[in-house]
């Protein structure tokens, strides 16, 4: 266990270390000036820019500068915003948290909707309900993700109008930040007409949700039902059949507990692919998270805000999904030796 522990500690300090070079890196890559872009200041002056440059130590050496964006990186001294003129940390807090939610809902949806179909679809293969549930899987992967949002848009919102088109809430309501989770600020908040801020907050993310949910149920089906197929066709099964188990009690004692651990690693797995189809979705629906905030700073021209945006959305997949593994492979240490060459 402490082998494995350090091997993903070794992983995933090395993997953000990479990171966090190009991060800083990426400053002397944009075009324009390097000192506006580490510093998100136009320099009018001579004498300004002599300032700026000790500032930011770009009189020193590369060395001494890398170390100086380390240091502001821990202090989160990430920068000013050229669009807003806004610290760039007070920037994600508020808009990071806006895609974790919508991540978090859609990875609810995809496993309480994926695992059972797959569940039964596997139990009853090759069986009308199978062939239902197959289909269903096939045609949901098939869909890309934006286009799946703008259909929602055209039929739910443009014709039939039941659900709002933007947004995460409706601007009537006034609700003060505090987690950055709207659901739980509007539960805490002490605002007139709460329940109907939460019924319109929970409106809003229906859409968002299910088009950031769908293609990755898809995946949790097809992948569960095959696992739990495979399960069941093993000699231990066969065993337990012969010794006048049922069906159900052989699936319950053995094969569900079995059929369910290599699920948690495709988890892990699956966090960049939400994480970057709520990117692109957010931009749809004007959801207000860092892909939205990354696309307005795409445009704007906004190198300290791509910079630090791309390196906090990184840093955090890859942190969440060496840790996944990584429980995985601590329940499941049978994995590990098969499996060396995994993350």
């Amino acid at each position: 266990m402490i082998n494995l522990l350090l091997r993903y500690t070794n992983l995933m300090v090395l993997t953000i270390a990479v990171l966090v070079v190009i991060s800083f890196s990426l400053a002397y890559m944009f075009p324009g000036d390097t000192l506006t872009n580490i510093s998100g200041i136009v320099p009018e002056t001579d004498e300004q820019r002599a300032a700026l440059e000790v500032a930011f130590k770009l009189d020193r050496s590369v060395f001494v500068q890398f170390w100086y964006f380390l240091e502001n990186l821990v202090n989160g001294n990430w920068g000013v915003s050229f669009d807003s003129q806004v610290s760039l940390f007070d920037e994600i807090s508020i808009a990071f948290p806006a895609t974790i939610e919508l991540t978090i809902y859609a990875l609810f949806v995809s496993v309480f909707v994926g695992i059972p179909l797959g569940f039964i679809g596997g139990i009853w293969h090759h069986k009308p309900f199978d062939f239902g549930v197959v289909t269903f899987s096939v045609v949901s992967y098939s869909f890309p993700v934006f286009w799946l949002a703008l259909i929602f848009i055209t039929i739910f919102c443009l014709q039939l109008g039941y659900l709002p088109l933007s947004g995460r809430v409706n601007l009537l309501y006034e609700i003060p930040h505090s987690s950055g989770f709207i659901l739980w600020d509007i539960l805490v908040a002490d605002i007139p007409n709460k329940n109907d801020a939460f019924l319109d907050a929970i409106r809003h993310l229906i859409l968002p949700t299910l088009s950031i949910a769908l293609v990755t149920t898809a995946i949790f089906i097809r992948f569960t039902r095959r696992s739990i197929m495979d399960e069941m066709n093993k000699g231990y099964i066969d065993a337990a059949k012969s010794r006048g188990f049922t069906t159900k009690q052989i699936f319950f004692k053995h094969g569900l507990r079995n059929s369910l651990l290599p699920i948690l690693p495709l988890m892990a797995m699956q966090i960049s692919t939400l994480i970057t189809n709520a990117m692109v979705v957010e931009t749809i629906f004007s959801w207000p998270g860092i892909g939205n905030w990354l696309i307005q700073a795409i445009y704007q021209r906004d190198y300290p805000a791509i910079r630090i945006g791309m390196l906090v959305v990184s840093v955090f997949v890859v942190t969440l999904t060496i840790t996944i593994v990584f429980i995985s492979r601590a329940i499941d240490p049978a994995r590990d030796k098969f499996e060396r060459a995994a993350v």
